[in-house]
């Protein structure tokens, strides 16, 4: 009501509501405290990460090895199907504990956390959402323990992560649907035992054209590259997936036909939360400024998400149009050019962090 009043010109007594409703919500945002559950579950996910992680992250990163151990221990508390319902043998929580168990596991090890964030997301998130009830029981139940885990095949060599030029075919040959070409840079791939994978099932409907497939692994004309040697994330294995008449059931469609892009876009999901990040600290920042209290960390902060926020916005839709996106008729390429800019102007990237740190030191110290 207030924001309608102020739009039309409501005066003082409107302008008052709304500075009032904002500071209720600042006080809100600077005392809300996490439920209980939640609290314990942080204390188990840090307890955990300083036990079994901290001590062989760097062993692991130096070694390239899977975490076998600890991801299976990692199954036992529930942590890699964190929201699949306790029916499919999942934990049952909401995305808030998803997140907080993430944050706290990748403290103790990046790549651990990558490990569980594919598994929770990207495999399992899917067939929960668009699988059979068949298709759960078959292929998540088993993925919950640690005993096995799994991955997502979408990019491919030439097409980055763009859904919609998937060059990866599947033809329907009787009760099976055989698939040909190559995927890269699929995080697990080594370790996985099944990936929901992506392929064109018909070419002249373009991205919706593009269907989402069961494969279990190994399997039949399906073979692995080398692991990639990262800069990081290196206890994660990362390699091309290479499908060669590669024969799966017909029943291993993942949704119906066609709904492939649809199933693979989580980039509109990235490109939401960086923008919502950015508006809130952002407001925080204003709130402090407003109730009289220091701001400085806040405000680089804010300055810093909204820069990269624009940034990751814009190079997210040149990739979601293709080659589209990249052409001058196109807003996208305009948008991405623009969005360079913010990076710099009124103090750039590193100047904030800097700011930031000096911050956090200065309240560490106090």
């Amino acid at each position: 009501m207030a924001a309608t009043l102020l739009a039309r010109g409501g005066g003082a007594a409107a302008r008052a509501l709304t500075f009032g409703c904002l500071r209720q919500l600042h006080t809100v945002y600077q005392t809300v405290e996490l439920p209980e559950t939640h609290q314990m579950l942080r204390q188990t996910c840090r307890d955990f990460a300083e036990k079994e992680l901290v001590p062989i992250a760097a062993q692991l990163d130096k070694e390239h090895r899977f975490p076998a151990e600890q991801v299976k221990k990692m199954g036992a508390l529930g942590l890699l199907a964190m929201d699949v319902p306790e029916e499919y043998k999942g934990a049952g929580l909401d995305y808030l504990a998803y997140s907080i168990a993430v944050e706290e596991i990748s403290r103790g090890c990046a790549s651990t956390g990558v490990v569980m964030s594919v598994n929770n997301s990207l495999y399992l998130g899917p067939i929960l959402k668009f699988g059979s009830e068949e298709q759960k029981h078959q292929w998540i139940a088993p993925f919950t323990s640690g005993d096995k885990i799994g991955c997502f095949a979408l990019s491919e060599p030439g097409n980055g992560s763009d859904a919609g030029a998937a060059s990866t075919v599947a033809r329907l040959d009787g009760n099976e649907w055989v698939l040909n070409g190559t995927k890269a840079w699929i995080t697990n791939a080594w370790d996985a035992s099944a990936v929901v994978v992506f392929a064109t099932t018909d070419k002249s409907q373009k991205h919706k054209g593009i269907s989402a497939f069961l494969v279990p692994m190994p399997t039949p004309g399906l073979s692995l590259g080398k692991k990639e040697d990262k800069l990081g994330i290196r206890a994660s294995s990362t390699a091309n997936l290479i499908f060669e008449d590669c024969r799966i059931p017909k029943a291993n469609l993942l949704g119906q036909q066609g709904m492939g892009f649809k199933i693979a876009m989580f980039k509109l999901a990235d490109m939401a939360l960086a923008l919502e990040g950015a508006r809130l600290l952002t407001w925080r920042a204003a709130m402090l400024k407003d109730n009289g209290k220091p701001y400085t960390k806040e405000a680089a902060m804010a300055k810093l998400a909204a820069s990269e926020a624009a940034t990751a916005i814009s190079h997210q839709a040149i990739q979601i149009l293709g080659g589209m996106g990249y052409v001058t008729e196109m807003p996208a390429e305009r948008h991405y050019r623009d969005a360079r800019i913010t990076e710099i102007y009124e103090g750039t990237s590193e100047i904030q962090r800097l700011v930031i740190a000096g911050q956090l030191l200065k309240e560490y110290r106090g």
